[in-house]
């Protein structure tokens, strides 16, 4: 049972938020109050609710992984524990004849089932994209947020081989990441895409219990593909991935050190728009919505009255916590539905652009491409219901939402793993201030020369496409013209930022270095910068 303390402390939290609210007064410009705190009696309707709305925005139908009725037709569905089994994949007769040169014999393209050790009867889905380029490219691995959502969105809409047609047919993607590099994407956590079990054990609520899954997908990825296992390894991602993949790094950095298993030649990871250090992001929310002209300076005091309750409820909620961990996210979060309020009909994941109703992106076709008897026949998932994103993955991580990720980076970089942290400057929801002030105040023994550095202007055919900021194994890119999602909106620049910092090179040599436009970080001293 636990202590009347902790058990109290989500309602201290709230009603500390809710009385910061109220002090601040009417709204100067004849607005009413917008900041809503979810309703006591139902406490566990808001984060399924929100999530609900998030992949309805997306034109996603919210869905649960069921109980497998039938696994007839999946692929190793009778393997035992620890087992992968893969089959060869034929996408390629989906698509029109665009990549010239290549033949379908000669892709190598894969899907897979792994079953899950250390679980009850999980099986995690995979596909895996051999390298256009040459095959000792490097080994890349991509991981979806959400926390639920399937892998598959970046594969068809951002940086796999293919973009889905309005007529459900395959495009080649001339800027797919499987130009530079052996590809992997995978449905992660249990419940997400193809991924499934019939018991609902499986369900992951942390990063340990997701990392290990990871780390021991890859020892069997490489027993059964051994001649990529001394290839150079980068781990890549977006949005909640910021919480996977520094977690599911230091797992395959441990691994390494504690020579468990196949050595994984990690070289670095990159996160795209990524939850990493909640404490630091959220406050950054009211910050970069003012800066941004999204909201008032009335409405900007109003909000940020509830930082100070958010911050302690970050601090309290640490790298462990549990309860404290669920007050912070209803405290936290109320300052982005304040913000989300305000702006209405603008999209949180790229605000040059609109919503449609509810509708922000409409990757509808995903669904329906999926759902097509000869792709599941190709890809061996029998009737195993496709989930795009699972409210249920979603609640399952709340404790897991507000835990600080950056703690465990610092190791990385003093193990001269690199690490790109790169954002595109007209996301809402994951923004490049709030991402480019934890990495500026992350502690490690680079941090004094990292901040002291000279930004530098990121070209892609000779025009600046980004912001780059880099010392040693640390780079900070802000991408222009981007949201979100940098590959589906800058798909060149992307592939162009993937090449070369894989191969080292992500800072060109220029004899021009200035200072660029970081105005936001200048307003806020306490930085150093």
């Amino acid at each position: 049972m636990r202590p009347a303390g902790q058990l109290l402390l989500p309602l201290l939290l709230l009603a500390a938020a809710a009385v910061a609210i109220a002090s601040g007064g009417s709204w100067e410009d004849g607005h009413g109050s917008i900041l809503h705190l979810p309703s006591s009696s139902s406490p566990r309707r808001f984060p399924r609710s929100a999530a609900v709305d998030l992949i309805r925005a997306l034109n996603l139908h919210p869905a649960d992984a069921a109980p497998p009725l039938s696994t007839a037709g999946v692929e190793g569905a009778l393997a035992p524990a620890g087992t992968l089994v893969e089959r060869p994949i034929r996408l390629a007769s989906f698509a029109d004849a665009g990549d010239a040169g290549t033949s379908v014999e000669d892709l190598g393209h894969h899907a897979g089932y792994y079953r899950l050790p250390n679980t009850h009867d999980a099986r995690m889905f995979y596909f895996f994209f051999e390298s256009r380029g040459q095959k000792d490219d490097p080994v890349v691995i991509w991981l979806t947020g959400g926390p639920g959502c399937s892998s598959e969105l970046a594969l068809f809409y951002e940086n796999g081989p293919f973009n889905i047609a309005d007529n459900l047919s395959l495009v080649w993607n001339d800027f797919g990441w499987d130009k530079a590099s052996n590809l992997i994407y995978v449905d992660q956590p249990t419940g997400t895409g193809f991924s499934y079990s019939s018991d609902s054990r499986d369900t992951r609520h942390n990063e340990a219990t997701i990392s290990n899954d990871l780390y021991d997908f890859l020892q069997a990825f490489f027993a059964e593909h051994p001649k990529y296992a001394k290839n150079d390894f980068f781990i890549t991602g977006e949005s909640y991935a910021g919480h996977y993949i520094p977690a599911f790094a230091s797992r395959v950095h441990q691994g390494n050190k504690n020579n468990e298993g196949i050595h994984i030649n990690l070289k670095g990871f990159a996160i795209g728009n990524g939850l990493t250090d909640p404490a630091i992001q959220y406050k950054a929310y009211p910050d970069y919505a003012l800066d941004m002209g999204l909201i008032t300076k009335t409405q900007f005091n109003r909000i940020n009255k509830i930082v100070p309750t958010c911050e302690l409820a970050v601090k309290l909620c640490g790298t462990s916590g549990t309860v404290s961990c669920l007050a912070a996210y209803f405290v936290c979060n109320t300052i982005f539905s304040a913000i989300r309020t305000i702006i209405g009909s603008k999209n949180y994941y790229d605000i040059r652009k609109p919503c449609i109703g509810s509708l922000c992106y409409d990757f509808n076709n995903l669904e329906k491409f999926l759902n097509l008897k000869s792709v599941r026949e190709s890809l061996g998932v029998g009737d195993i219901e496709f989930v795009s994103c699972s409210p249920t993955v979603y609640e399952a991580m709340l404790l897991d939402w507000m835990r600080n990720l950056e703690v465990g980076i610092p190791e990385l970089l003093e193990s001269d793993i690199k690490v790109l942290i790169y954002a595109g400057e007209y996301d809402l929801i994951c923004n490049w201030l709030g991402n480019s002030r934890w990495v500026n105040s992350m502690e490690w023994s680079g941090k004094e020369a990292f901040v002291s550095s000279s930004e530098k202007p990121f070209t892609v055919d000779g025009k600046e496409a980004g912001v780059l900021k880099s010392h040693g194994p640390l780079s900070f890119l802000k991408v222009h013209d981007a949201g979100h999602m940098v590959p589906m909106d800058q798909p060149k620049a992307a592939l162009e930022m993937l090449k070369r910092w894989t191969s080292g090179n992500l800072s060109e040599p220029s004899s021009s270095s200035q200072r660029l436009d970081f105005t936001m970080l200048r307003k806020h001293p306490d930085l150093g910068l």
